[in-house]
């Protein structure tokens, strides 16, 4: 089996490359979902963020996610602490999914992180593909997506690893700045060469 990392910046339609890899059969270990449900009640990581961070709670005793990321897109200290809770749990429970999928006997394993690189996760790939966009194109899909002004899009594309130090990194770089046929081509093509 081979396991690809996959990654790209915020709004970089990383998100969308995954889904199109799953219509084409390949097994998708979801780093974000993972952390979600690692930070949801009862969740590896639930206390010791509601420990670390205080009042970021909602009415339904969840951790209000929107708080929270105002608080760790802000302070860079902030954000450090959250992911030394958050990556541990999310890497535990990635390497178990790569192992079952191993089993389970599929061709290929697609590892999808946003911070692929930033957490070392990419130590459990083959090879690493990176969806990216220029940097305006993420601002404008940033704001239009989330509801913010152009300075807090930006600001969340400063909090991750620069894009050119991503594509120094990635075995693959997928621009998918042009129509969502055309990325998908290239996603097949990929796909192709590699099952």
């Amino acid at each position: 089996m081979k396991v690809i990392g996959l990654t790209g910046g915020i709004a970089s339609g990383k998100s969308t490359a995954s889904a199109y890899l799953r219509e084409l059969g390949a097994t998708i270990v979801d780093a974000d979902a993972i952390s979600r449900a690692s930070t949801r009640r009862g969740g590896a990581a639930f206390e010791a963020v509601c420990a670390a961070f205080g009042d970021i709670l909602g009415a339904d005793g969840e951790i209000d996610r929107r708080k929270l990321g105002g608080i760790v897109f802000a302070d860079e200290d902030a954000r450090r602490k959250l992911n030394s809770i958050v990556h541990p749990a999310v890497m535990a429970e990635s390497r178990a999914q790569i192992e079952n999928a191993r089993a389970s006997g599929v061709k290929m394993c697609i590892l999808d992180v946003p911070l692929l690189f930033e957490t070392g996760m990419e130590k459990l790939c083959d090879e690493t593909w990176l969806i990216y966009v220029p940097r305006e194109e993420q601002i404008r899909r940033i704001a239009e997506r989330d509801g913010l002004d152009a300075a807090a899009a930006a600001a969340r594309i400063d909090s991750q690893m620069p894009l050119e130090e991503k594509l120094k990194r990635a075995n693959v770089a997928i621009d998918s700045s042009g129509t969502i046929e055309q990325t998908r081509e290239k996603l097949r093509r990929l796909w192709e060469e590699r099952t």
